[in-house]
């Protein structure tokens, strides 16, 4: 009884004859739906920011972040934890998922898993968790024990505590210090929290890590400048980073990033700054990580 009162399990009176409708009714009627969602999760931006500062004065101190999700929401904390190396060039062990019953569930559903909250707090604890971390509980409907068991060993041990939800004053919110509660309202498919509250979800995740990493000096202007050159796409993008910033040639771009081990940061402060690989070093961790500010250093001290 308790969950039918839940917003995601609510029934969608748009899509009432789901079953009689044709291809495109079914698909504009999604879609509709769908485009409810950009303007629910603007609703809860503020608490968005108050995650993103919390979690960039953690991760910029050498602390982690933890996402912790059962079904769909720890699968998109997969992803979005996955797409951090290669996008930003961040250690395995800067952005990480905990997902109710293990790796294996993100392929293949564990039915029952996610209904243990003593698994939760046991996975996060196995991390070695401490008060610089910081662990976001996702769950849809907001109940689900295993987010619920992570984010209340967190607050055992002081770490800072997210939450994100799809429903109005949520169980997890009593658990976290940050509640993003983003209410997309019913689902086409009644209790489908695939649809609208994963897209919901992703979006959030998106803004948290991509807005954290420009906050710590892995992007100039709005480019990948942290990104992992390893394969021949990423190598040509790397390149065209280069010229575009600094508007060598290809040729000088390409040269230039073979003496840096592929790393585009010092290649476009080598260029900018007509400094050496050390020198560009020096001057990006003198930086803090910042291309801008790097460049200035070179420029202004003529390393």
């Amino acid at each position: 009884m308790e969950l039918a009162k839940l917003t995601t399990e609510q029934r969608n009176k748009n899509s009432m004859n789901l079953d009689q409708m044709s291809s495109l009714e079914i698909l504009q009627t999604i879609n509709n739906e769908d485009k409810k969602v950009a303007d629910a999760v603007e609703e809860v931006l503020p608490d968005v920011q108050q995650a993103v500062e919390h979690i960039y004065k953690a991760l910029k101190s050498g602390g982690r972040l933890f996402y912790a999700g059962a079904g769909t929401s720890g699968r998109l904390g997969v992803i979005d934890a996955s797409e951090c190396p290669p996008t930003f060039m961040t250690p395995p062990e800067m952005v990480q998922t905990l997902m109710a019953g293990g790796d294996g569930a993100f392929l293949s559903a564990v039915e029952g898993c996610e209904d243990d909250e003593s698994q939760g707090a046991k996975d996060i604890k196995a991390k070695n968790l401490s008060d610089k971390d910081v662990v976001v509980g996702i769950t849809a409907s907001g109940r689900t024990p295993y987010p619920i068991g992570a984010l209340k060993h967190a607050k055992e041990v002081g770490a800072y505590t997210v939450s994100l939800s799809c429903n109005e004053n949520s169980l997890i919110s009593q658990h976290a210090t940050c509640n993003i509660e983003v209410v997309v309202g019913p689902e086409v498919l009644t209790g489908s929290t695939r649809m609208k509250a994963a897209t919901a979800h992703k979006m959030i995740l998106n803004m948290i890590s991509t807005a954290t990493m420009v906050k710590l000096g892995k992007v100039h202007e709005n480019l990948m400048v942290d990104v992992h050159a390893s394969n021949y796409k990423l190598m040509e993008r790397a390149k065209r980073t280069i010229m575009e910033v600094t508007d060598a040639s290809y040729e000088e771009a390409e040269k230039t990033l073979s003496l840096t081990n592929n790393a585009v940061k010092p290649a476009i402060v080598m260029i900018e700054g007509g400094v050496t690989y050390q020198e560009a070093i020096d001057a990006i961790d003198r930086s803090n990580g910042y291309v801008r500010d790097a460049i200035d250093y070179v420029t202004k001290h003529n390393v």
